[in-house]
């Protein structure tokens, strides 16, 4: 048998609605457990049927109360298919089960169990149990009450896990394409989504239909009739685009449909015709208060059947405000993104070429549907003619973040340029000013000096590291190194008075080069820092021998699938001689 959580968290996964239109109306036994197999409540007709009430099973373990054999002895659990089903967080059935009844006498049941779901959260299992012992009309009746059941369940399963799944992303194409999955087949056959364009026109951005989307159907870009010019278009996509309430159609509204009004209604009557529609539900993709209608949602059945009933229209209508509001947060922070993007990029500035030296540097933003963050680079030349290197991070992901690289990048090029000390104590300038002439609450970095003759060398560099990762130095012969010297506590942590942060100094060979980067490069969700750093030495060596573009460039390439960060990348080649 079965089991469940607190009383409270089943009562809020069913909610007042689902009780109302299932448990106060069900003659059918109904009994809610929660995911440890506990007991939170029974209506009445399971009162009947189990002769205990309410009280005395609430909170008891299902299965160790009510689950025997047909002698009446105990069951193990691992052989209870309820406890299975529960465990699985899946639907199931069961015939001639025998239960033990308050008065002690054994009935022989049949039982049909379906999750419980609240947000992405699994609360447990309603299972309805029915006589089976009884006449044929009453496991007809249960039959029935139980189909209603699963169909409710089922409703509410598909809506929870489109808030959940949609939620995961912030990219609009990906998201449509995650809804088409979860759409097609389970509530519908074909599913086509419309969103009003900057123009003001109406773009046909996905459809999905048996084998997935189809590339065919979408596209088109169709001007939306106002409010009053189309009065006489039956179009269901026009009405909603408009403010109009969700329609849903069948066949006979189908056939008595008036031509097309508009060339927005004859796409959507070409669509419906040519996917051989016999149902159909187009609501608006809105959300708030004032009903902002980013879009619309079509939804088509093909098997005359089995047409879409009010329920249907119930649920597609919540989804189609929920879609709305991920389109709405989507689309809000496409538009951060672009702006912290293009900030970013333009402070980048030109790489300076010294003499023989070569310099290459590149910034790949995050993948889309991540957030920007502050990563940077700078290469220019002090007063004295020295080459500086600088590779940062400003902590977060955001608008806020790229505005303080802006800051910090202005700020250590200021203190750096005519000053001839060791990069530790330019640091521990740009550390203390940090509080009060910024903004940003921490950052990495690493400051580095290539002093010799440009042309000639020797070349000696001289750095101090911010709690950034290592410099990494390829040499002549097939050597790679990471430069762990010269490390000191991060920006934003230095609170002066204490000991001066270090400055490491390296030997430069003639032939090396020197690699500078963000943490995204190593970094990868499921993937520790040791792996990633050996992978980049491994890479980088591979790539020693290839002209300096090509380096950053396949080193950018070659990072594995699933990183969610920006990254910066800074190459110093320098001349053999």
């Amino acid at each position: 048998m079965p089991g469940a959580g607190d009383e409270s968290g089943s009562r809020r996964a069913a909610g007042p609605k689902f009780w109302r239109q299932v448990v106060e109306r069900l003659s059918t036994a109904l009994m809610v457990i929660g995911p440890t197999g506990r007991i939170d409540a029974v209506n009445p007709a399971a009162e009947r049927l189990l002769g205990r009430t309410a009280t005395a099973v609430r909170g008891k373990d299902a299965h160790d109360l009510l689950h025997r054999d047909a002698a009446g002895g105990t069951l193990p659990r691992e052989q209870c298919p309820l406890l299975r089903a529960l465990a699985g967080k899946s639907a199931a059935r069961g015939d001639g089960d025998s239960c033990l009844r308050g008065d002690g006498r054994l009935v022989t049941i049949s039982w049909s169990a379906s999750p419980l779901v609240d947000d992405g959260s699994f609360k447990g299992m309603a299972v309805l149990l029915t006589d089976g012992g009884g006449d044929p009309g009453a496991r007809r009746e249960g039959a029935a009450y139980t189909s209603a059941l699963e169909d409710l369940n089922e409703r509410l399963t598909l809506v929870a896990e489109i808030t959940d799944v949609l939620g995961q992303t912030l990219e609009t194409d990906e998201a449509l394409a995650r809804l088409g999955r979860l759409l097609v087949p389970r509530l519908a056959d074909w599913t086509a989504v419309d969103l009003r364009t900057g123009s003001g026109r109406i773009h046909r951005v996905a459809v999905t239909g048996p084998a997935g989307r189809d590339a065919a159907l979408e596209g088109g870009r169709e001007r939306l009739p106002e409010a009053g010019e189309g009065e006489r278009d039956w179009s269901p996509l026009v009405q909603v685009l408009n403010g109009g309430d969700p329609v849903r159609q069948g066949v006979p509204e189908m056939a008595a449909a008036a031509p097309p009004g508009s060339a927005l209604a004859a796409v959507h009557s070409d669509f419906l015709r040519t996917v051989h529609a016999t149902s159909a539900i187009t609501v608006p993709l809105g959300s708030g208060p004032e009903r902002q209608i980013t879009g619309a949602l079509t939804v088509v059945r093909t098997d005359p059947a089995h047409p879409f009933d009010d329920a249907d229209l119930g649920v597609v209508s919540d989804i189609g405000r929920r879609v709305g509001l991920v389109i709405d947060n989507a689309r809000r922070f496409g538009r951060q993104r672009a702006v912290a993007e293009a900030m970013q990029r333009n402070l980048l500035a030109p790489l300076p070429q010294p003499g023989r030296l070569r310099l290459a540097a590149r910034y790949q933003p995050a993948p889309v549907g991540s957030q920007v963050g502050g990563d940077w680079y700078d290469a220019f030349e002090l007063k004295d003619g020295t080459l500086a290197l600088v590779i940062g991070d400003v902590v977060g992901h955001d608008l806020t973040a790229a505005a303080g690289m802006a800051q910090l990048h202005g700020i250590l090029r200021s203190l750096a340029w005519d000053r001839s000390g060791p990069p530790g104590t330019v640091v521990d300038r740009l550390d203390d000013a940090m509080p009060a002439i910024t903004t940003v609450p921490m950052a990495t970095l690493v400051l580095a000096r290539v002093e010799g003759h440009p042309d000639t060398g020797p070349w000696t560099l001289r750095w101090t590291s911010a709690g950034h990762p290592p410099p990494l130095l390829l040499t002549p012969g097939g050597h790679a190194r990471y430069l762990e010297a010269g490390q000191g506590l991060l920006l934003g942590a230095h609170h002066g008075g204490g000991e001066s942060r270090p400055t490491a100094t390296q030997p430069l060979p003639p032939g090396s080069t020197l690699l500078l980067y963000t943490d995204g490069l190593i970094e990868i969700p499921g993937s520790d820092l040791d792996t990633g750093m050996s992978r980049l030495r491994r890479h980088a060596l591979d790539l020693a021998h290839a002209p300096l573009d090509t380096l950053c460039d396949q080193l950018l390439a070659r990072m594995p699938p699933g990183s969610t960060d920006d990254v910066a990348l800074l190459a110093l080649r320098l001349p053999e001689l």
